[in-house]
């Protein structure tokens, strides 16, 4: 078994290279792209559709078993503005996520005109959370998400 201290600090790990922008996306039949992170008992498939809007889920597996999972959905708000922009801006806030709040980015990051903000209610073992960016105090992008521990009990058995 595994501890959540544990799983926190691999999803914190996991989540690094989308946010570094170093990793590589596989494209599905179904035009969703996946990006996997592996290191020793821990896999991480972060399964997602979209662009602009864009939604997916991401799931932890420790010893090849899924353990916990987090189901995301988020979108451009001001439309004047290029999605690379944003979603660079994202993903460099994402950098600084912590063992506490592994899901995504820190509750603040600020940037020049630019602000991250994320709140979460929960813990990694059942949580939910928003985000939004704010350019010159204007929301121009949110997103939401929701997760936790899975397949606790019946073991796969329904």
């Amino acid at each position: 078994m595994f501890q959540i201290a544990e799983l926190k600090s691999f999803l914190l790990r996991s989540n690094m290279p989308h946010a570094l922008g170093t990793s590589n996306a596989a494209t599905g039949a179904d035009h969703s792209r996946t990006i996997t992170f592996e290191e020793g008992k821990w896999l991480m498939h972060d399964n997602f559709f979209g662009g602009e809007p864009y939604g997916g889920r991401q799931v932890i597996f420790f010893e090849n078993r899924p353990v916990w999972m987090m189901v995301y959905y988020g979108k451009i708000t001001n439309q004047n503005l290029k999605p690379i922009e944003i979603y660079n801006f994202l993903r460099e806030a994402l950098r600084y996520g912590t063992e506490q709040r592994p899901y995504r980015g820190p509750e603040v990051f600020v940037k020049g005109e630019i602000e991250y903000r994320s709140s979460i209610s929960g813990e990694a073992d059942e949580f939910s959370g928003s985000e939004s960016i704010l350019k010159n105090n204007e929301q121009v992008y949110w997103a939401s998400f929701l997760g936790g521990l899975v397949d606790r009990n019946a073991q796969g058995e329904m």
